[in-house]
Formats: C-alpha cells, sequence, structure tokens
C-alpha cells in the first residue's frame, strides 16, 4: 500500500479497459450510479477508457435515499455521461404483495429478504438496460461492477444483486486504494469521501459490518489488528465462501 501509485494503476486499468472491449467486440458499459465513490470511480475509468458516449449510468431508487440520486447527478455532470433514473419502488411492492399471497407466515416483517430482494432487482434492470442498448446502438453493451476488494473479502455484497457484473475493474483494489484512484480522477470530494452505504438500510457500512475498512483491509495485508476484529473478519470471509461460487466437493 505504502508503494501504491495511483496515476499509474489508472493507466493500468484504462489499458485493461480499451483492450478487453477491443480483443471481445465490445461497444459500451451500463453502471450503478449509487451516489456513493466506487461507482463514481468506475464511471470515471470507464469514461476515461471509452469516451462518455459509451458509458450509461442509471439511478435505480427503491425507497432510497432521495440524496443519493443528486449525488448520481453530480457524478454524470461530472464525466458527461448519460444518466437515466428507473424507480423501482412499485416493482418492489407488486413483488412482495404476490409473495403475501402465500399466506400469513410470508406476511411477517422479512427485512433480510427485502434489503436484499432491492439489489437483485436493479441488476435486472442493469442486465435489461444493457441488452436494450445493445440493440438499440447495434453495438454490445456490458454490465460493470463496483465492489471493491474490502467488500468481496468478507462478502458485502448481495448474492445475484451487485455481486454480479460482467466486468469489475476495483475488484483487486482496496478502499484507500480506490480512494487514491479517485482523486486522480478527480473525482467531487463530496463524493468520494461520503461515508459508505448501502443506501438501503439506513446505516453506514461499517456500523452493518461490525467493523472498519481500514481494519478489513489491514487483515488483508497481514497487518496486526484487535483480536475481535480479527476474529469477526476470519468469519465473515469464511461464511461468505458460498457468495462467490467457491464451496465445492
Amino acid at each position: 500500500m505504502d508503494n501504491f501509485n495511483a496515476l499509474k494503476e489508472v493507466d493500468k486499468i484504462v489499458e485493461f479497459i480499451r483492450e478487453y472491449y477491443s480483443k471481445n467486440n465490445l461497444g459500451g458499459v451500463i453502471l450503478g450510479i449509487s451516489g456513493g465513490k466506487d461507482s463514481a470511480v468506475v464511471a470515471g475509468l470507464f469514461t476515461l477508457a471509452l469516451g462518455k458516449e459509451n458509458v450509461i449510468g442509471l439511478t435505480l431508487p427503491c425507497y432510497s435515499d432521495d440524496k443519493d440520486i443528486k449525488d448520481a447527478k453530480i457524478i454524470s455532470d461530472h464525466f458527461g455521461f448519460d444518466l437515466y433514473n428507473i424507480d423501482l419502488s412499485k416493482v418492489f411492492d407488486t413483488f412482495k404483495d404476490e409473495i403475501f399471497k402465500l399466506g400469513y407466515y410470508f406476511n411477517s416483517d422479512l427485512k433480510n429478504s427485502d434489503i436484499n430482494l432491492k439489489p437483485r432487482l436493479r441488476m435486472s434492470t442493469l442486465y435489461y438496460m444493457a441488452a436494450l442498448f445493445s440493440q438499440i446502438r447495434g453495438k454490445t453493451y456490458i454490465v460493470a461492477g463496483t465492489g471493491n476488494k474490502c467488500e468481496i473479502f468478507v462478502g458485502y455484497f448481495t448474492k445475484g444483486g451487485d455481486g454480479m457484473s460482467d466486468i469489475n475493474v476495483l475488484a483487486n483494489y482496496t478502499v484507500s486504494e480506490v480512494l487514491k484512484i479517485g482523486e486522480v480522477l478527480n473525482v467531487p470530494k463530496d463524493i468520494l469521501y461520503k461515508t459508505p452505504s448501502d443506501g438501503l438500510s439506513n446505516m453506514s457500512d461499517e456500523d452493518k459490518l461490525g467493523v472498519s475498512y481500514k481494519e478489513i483491509e489491514d487483515y488483508i495485508e497481514g497487518k496486526k489488528i484487535d483480536d475481535h476484529s480479527f476474529v469477526l473478519i476470519k468469519k465473515l470471509h469464511e461464511n461468505s465462501k458460498h457468495k462467490k461460487g467457491i464451496v465445492t466437493i
């Protein structure tokens, strides 16, 4: 981490994207813009690599904080790509109404199921729009992921939701490295240093995880952290293997 050269990494990522798109005859990218640092950095990287005309951002509110949409607009205005809003709140309600028809047991407060449904609806929408824009514009659009190395390590994503993508250029970068890349890309500071949250649970990421991203990063890098955090991070990592499709015989 001490020798991390963010400018060099930006050049490497941009070159990787361009080579991957050229090799596979791809045309554009679709990504969800949450209003946070990760999606902002990914948007900046793809805009630099492909040109703003080939980047499509989506805001996908589902009983979400309105500020996230405003922050997403700041990002799209900053980098110059098109941004579309698709409100999934009524889709969510329709889905839940169908579940409620199964009976009393399914009418209880299933908070975790509800929270995880929302990113799954969002991912379905991203893939729908990727196929739609591919047809409209006559070139292939793929879906970009925005999860960073720390999130992936502890399984802080929804299986079948924000854990899915066709390409994820942040997967090998920790939170602090993503921040440094964001600085090179000149991501607006209010966005880059915004407290990370899922925009769904009214809690910060670190509150939900019970550990800080700094502690997760230190664990990954083999640095000393307190015993409680060490045990929790190890447990989160081990218990999330099923999310990564690595549970085998």
